[in-house]
């Protein structure tokens, strides 16, 4: 039997509900939230409003933006003939923390997944064809996640972009910067075999 309040067990189970949140760091955030003053959490409840109120999909390239044009896209100084095909906004966020790339990306919202029911008219690939053709891109790099659904994206991607005559190249998979190769599994050092280069 629970000793929380009903009104403690809701917000605890709407808190679950949460990517990455079980029961222990839901209690966790809830003792916080009685804590805390009731400033702080009305601060807080209006910032995620606020979040879902304002934020929407880029015009161009789907990524998230407070305007119709986001700011990678609005950025002069990006090189707007590469761009970077990824899964979902959050990939454009790593990829950006790394401060190596600085073309443009395109947001899929989401992969291939026949299991899921997800085929290729749920993903943004149309606009991106669009953009292929119409503004002088010499470019692509599909940097899918490298699960099933990431590499099936993949390749369907590449039967499409391909005849399209610019440079088409796949992101290296494999072991990460500091790793050992006795902890990597079969399929890590698979990839990481396919996708060597020259020195």
């Amino acid at each position: 039997m629970s000793t929380y309040t009903e009104s403690i067990e809701k917000l605890i189970e709407a808190l679950t509900r949460l990517p990455g949140i079980g029961r222990r760091s839901a209690e966790r955030v809830v003792n916080y939230i009685l804590g805390a003053s009731k400033d702080e959490i009305k601060n807080l409840a209006e910032t995620i409003i606020k979040v879902k109120e304002s934020v929407r999909f880029c015009r161009i390239c789907n990524n998230l933006s407070e305007q119709e044009i986001c700011r990678v896209c609005q950025d002069m100084q990006r090189h707007k003939e590469v761009i970077c095909i990824v899964e979902k906004p959050g990939d454009v966020t790593a990829i950006e923390r790394s401060g190596t790339f600085h073309g443009v990306y395109h947001v899929l919202l989401g992969s291939i997944s026949p299991l899921e029911g997800r085929g290729p008219s749920d993903l943004k690939i149309e606009g991106l064809l669009k953009r292929i053709k119409e503004d002088n891109i010499k470019e692509v790099i599909i940097a899918t996640d490298a699960d099933t659904e990431g590499e099936t994206t993949s390749m369907y991607l590449a039967k499409l972009i391909k005849p399209l005559g610019v440079n088409l190249s796949r992101i290296g998979l494999g072991l990460p910067v500091g790793s050992n190769l006795e902890y990597a599994d079969s399929t890590t050092l698979s990839k990481a075999l396919e996708s060597r280069r020259t020195i």
